[in-house]
């Protein structure tokens, strides 16, 4: 019997980019849900009936902004880890449990960096 596969939300609103982003973590074999905004990703993090194992954000949402979405996001989940998605990567400072990749980023570095940040949590 394998593993239940690890949930990502991926909240991105720019539709090809999140499109992209979702197709290479469904193609890793990861559940994905998908979110435009914060509004969107705030409904699914709200939703107790729904597991999500990392948040995957861009920072420059409209409205509220990557940043201010994992402070809600760790406010219901305390230990969710939270991937921030940056084409200012080298300037963000992030929180313990919260990483950054920069844009663009490769398929290869995007499994790398997802998939250690769940490992660390499992452990």
């Amino acid at each position: 019997m394998s593993a239940t596969p690890s949930t990502i939300l991926v909240v991105e609103d720019d539709a090809i980019v999140r499109m992209l982003i979702v197709d290479v973590l469904e193609e890793l074999e990861f559940n994905v849900l998908e979110a435009d905004g914060s509004e969107c990703a705030m409904a699914f993090l709200e939703d107790k009936g729904q597991r999500i194992d990392l948040m995957m954000t861009d920072v420059g949402l409209p409205g509220m902004d990557g940043h201010a979405l994992a402070c809600k996001a760790r406010e219901l989940y305390q230990q969710l880890p939270i991937l921030f998605a940056s084409g200012y990567a080298e300037t963000l400072t992030v929180p313990e449990g919260m990483a950054v990749i920069g844009k663009p980023f490769s398929i290869d570095q995007l499994r790398v960096k997802v998939k250690s940040m769940l490992v660390q949590t499992q452990s």
